[in-house]
């Protein structure tokens, strides 16, 4: 499944690794200090990183996303739970 991350950028659910609130990433200088070496080998991939809320990380590239957290997770669980549904379309095409 995929998951819309924002900024037409739409990546395969069972890439991510993790996502982060960018207040809490800004916070942090590690953290700083590792998205600075991610940008420099051209791995970060920022839109406008005035309207960044989110970042989601996964194993090859990290997204800026301008949608918060909690919307995030919402499709991602979205996701996961249509994926958990059993396909009954074919019971009702035989009726």
């Amino acid at each position: 499944m995929f998951i819309h991350i924002g900024d037409d950028h739409v990546i395969q659910s069972k890439d991510v690794i993790g996502i982060i609130d960018y207040s809490l990433v800004t916070s942090s200088t590690i953290n700083e200090e590792m998205l600075e070496q991610l940008k420099a080998k051209e791995q970060v991939v920022v839109s406008d990183e005035e309207l960044t809320k989110a970042v989601v990380i996964t194993a090859d590239q990290v997204y800026y996303s301008p949608l918060s957290v909690l919307t995030l997770k919402k499709r991602a669980s979205m996701i996961s739970t249509i994926s958990r549904l059993e396909d009954y379309s074919e019971a009702s095409d035989e009726e």
